[in-house]
């Protein structure tokens, strides 16, 4: 399986990048209507750029943050 496909079949969603990257996202349901957003940033080759993590509130408002990859930095607030 190539890694396009493979990311493609893991994340539900994804948008074409200008660069010739794809930005893909899936999301988790959490407690009191929150959840979490997966997001995965990738340039033509589909080498991984950058894995983060958003968390949402009950009105889809981003109330943390925290990347993975390349570095993880842990939550931070917006």
């Amino acid at each position: 399986m190539s890694k396009r496909a493979h990311n493609e079949k893991k994340f539900e969603h994804w948008t074409e990048l200008p660069n010739g990257g794809r930005q893909y996202w899936y999301e988790v349901p959490g407690r009191y209507d929150w959840k979490a957003r997966y997001l995965k940033e990738v340039d033509a080759a589909e080498r991984t750029l950058r894995v983060w993590q958003e968390i949402l509130d009950d009105k889809g408002e981003i109330v943390e943050v925290h990347v993975k990859c390349p570095v993880d930095t842990g939550h931070h607030k917006p």
